[in-house]
């Protein structure tokens, strides 16, 4: 108890000795644990954002029926949805089934019609795997099919909401109201989209059957290609594959982002701990007197050595705790101020900052092990 005690006043005495040299290196250390608290923050929201604008891109994974083993005009079966984990690593999975059909399309007691492919959906909505925007909707007939129809269907049909739409393949029809006019951008505006599968399953004759299944799965792309892997297995009589230009595009940016960010963090902490190597070979000239004195007195080496680790420690994590705190509130900004929106704090960052801020203390104080080769003999008669 009395070395405790007696290190600690020791340690005090060290850190107020020189408050000018010891601001500086608490300057410095603060300074570098802003600046790698920021760019670690900024690389992690980057992560999971990336994942999360992705997922609005759409489905980025496909269960499809194989060719060699597909029953009824390559169809699944409707039960194969679910057996689909709706949980991944990323979070909660979309998951919709289609049945395709192609249909007569006519708006009821009018002669124009036209072919289009009817896609009976069911699951999660249509949004979690294919993002539109609604251009005009009603609310929904209760009780009675309804149907959503791309623009440019809409536009050929001349159907306007609260139009209603008579499907047809052969002797089979399905009437439904329209309930909104949908814009996706793609091939999609094409489409006439059926939520009750029964119907449209009526429509191409094949009850109990569907033709693929989207997913939306989110998470960074390896957690991705695990969930595929995991539910290939799971359904084998199936094909899993995932959109490759989803998963690859977003890794190949995630991955520019984080080796930019990365290198620009190791450069900072490479010369915040120049800097702190600077100051210390300034105070290891300074100490050699303290470090003889204690040495006559029987301080044994190792003992001094703690002692100023001990010291860069202590600055490193005050300067940690500051900078990191302060470098999280910065990332927010320039998130907000390069991309327009800010960056959320991740809680792991200020560990991970304060840590390295520690790490670089202690290593730059490597110039005071010159101190453990001093002689107390030569300190006194001035030779060192």
């Amino acid at each position: 108890m009395p070395d405790r005690k007696m290190f600690w006043r020791i340690i005090r005495r060290l850190l107020t000795a020189n408050r000018g040299r010891f601001l500086v290196i608490l300057l410095a250390l603060g300074a570098g644990a802003t600046i790698t608290a920021a760019l670690l923050n900024l690389q992690v929201d980057a992560k999971r954002r990336l994942s999360s604008e992705f997922r609005t891109l759409g489905a980025n994974v496909v269960v499809t029926p194989r060719s060699a083993t597909s029953l009824s005009n390559g169809t699944l079966d409707e039960s194969v949805a679910n057996r689909i984990p709706k949980q991944s690593e990323g979070g909660t999975v979309g998951v919709v089934s289609f049945l395709y059909v192609v249909a007569n399309a006519s708006v009821d007691q009018q002669q124009k019609h036209s072919q289009a492919v009817v896609a009976g959906i069911s699951g999660d909505p249509l949004s979690s795997v294919a993002p539109f925007q609604e251009t005009s909707h009603t609310a929904s007939t209760h009780g009675s099919s309804f149907c959503e129809v791309g623009t440019e269907i809409a536009r050929q049909l001349q159907a306007n909401i609260p139009a209603r739409l008579v499907l047809q393949v052969e002797a089979v029809s399905v009437s439904c109201p329209v309930s909104g006019v949908l814009s996706f951008g793609g091939s999609e505006d094409n489409q006439i989209f059926l939520p009750d599968m029964a119907a449209a399953q009526r429509l191409a004759r094949l009850p109990g059957r569907i033709s693929l299944i989207q997913l939306s799965v989110p998470g960074t792309p390896q957690s991705i290609a695990r969930y595929i892997d995991s539910l290939a297995q799971r359904i084998p009589e199936a094909d899993v594959h995932g959109i490759r230009q989803f998963t690859e595009g977003e890794a190949r940016i995630y991955n520019r982002i984080s080796g930019i960010l990365s290198a620009t963090v190791a450069l900072v902490l490479v010369l915040t701990g120049l800097c702190v190597m600077a100051a210390m070979t300034n105070v290891a000239m300074e100490r050699r007197n303290d470090v003889g004195l204690m040495k006559a007195i029987g301080g044994a080496t190792r003992r001094v050595l703690r002692l100023f680790l001990a010291e860069a420690a202590i600055l490193g994590l005050t300067g940690g705790i500051i900078g990191a705190a302060i470098g999280i509130l910065l990332s927010m900004w320039l998130g907000k101020a390069v991309f327009g929106i800010a960056a959320r704090p991740r809680l792991i960052v200020y560990p991970v900052a304060v840590a390295l801020t520690i790490i670089v203390a202690i290593a730059g104080a490597y110039p005071l092990r010159r101190l453990a080769n001093i002689r107390p003999a030569a300190v006194f008669r001035g030779e060192a």
